[in-house]
């Protein structure tokens, strides 16, 4: 399992999800992520701002990615992602990334998600489910088998790193074939949640990081402080 730091981030954390405060409870992936969603698309612009703000900062901070800067001229790749309006928002790190850092974002190509680099200002078309996303060239296989990093959006995860996407499966898929590619997720802590209805396909993330904790995966998959 993943285990929170404990710090305190110097500010008070969103109440977490309770299935109890939802008239049905969900039972089932389709209805718990529907009713996830339903509460984060309710959530005040400026609570998602200040979690948003918050886990940036945490993720400029944490020890797998500040060790990705690379020496002199090297860089390392990083795949983040351009949030929805009641997403996380990942734009300070997008158009002020760290040193030694080649930000990628993604594409969705068919059923697929492509990796595409992203020059800092470079303006973002809308594309798959009004998702905004770069328009260049996107990395070939060998490229992006290096990506280094990638910060993975959620509806919702549990203690442990397990993650509820949107549906379609892509970023499983993509996440699957990134063997040597530390993953972080990322959602505010009112979206941890003690379980999931999991599927074999689904793939968990090795680092959590809300505006309330940072939680890690021992190796065995253990629960490890941060």
């Amino acid at each position: 399992m993943l285990s929170p730091s404990g710090e305190d981030h110097g500010h008070k954390a969103l109440p977490t999800y309770d299935r109890a405060m939802d008239s049905e409870p969900p039972t089932t992936k389709r209805e718990m992520r529907r009713a996830l969603l339903a509460r984060r698309r309710s959530m005040p612009a400026a609570a998602v701002a200040a979690a948003s703000d918050a886990i940036v900062a945490l993720l400029r901070e944490l020890p797998e990615l500040a060790t990705l800067a690379g020496r002199g001229t090297e860089t390392r790749s990083v795949l983040l992602y351009a949030a929805d309006p009641d997403e996380v928002d990942l734009g300070g790190l997008i158009d002020d990334p760290p040193a030694g850092w080649t930000v990628l974002l993604p594409r969705v190509v068919g059923d697929t998600v492509v990796a595409v680099p992203h020059v800092p200002g470079a303006p973002l078309d809308t594309g798959y489910r009004g998702i905004r996303e770069p328009s260049g060239p996107p990395l070939d296989a060998t490229s992006s088998a290096a990506i280094a990093a990638v910060i993975v959006p959620g509806v919702a995860f549990t203690p442990s790193g397990a993650r509820l996407g949107r549906g379609a499966g892509m970023y499983d898929r993509f996440l699957a074939g990134l063997a040597g590619a530390v993953r972080v997720g990322v959602c505010m802590e009112a979206f941890v949640v003690e379980d999931l209805p999991l599927e074999p396909h689904d793939v968990a993330v090795d680092v959590l990081v809300t505006d309330a904790s940072v939680r890690r995966r021992a190796d065995g998959g253990g629960m490890m402080s941060a």
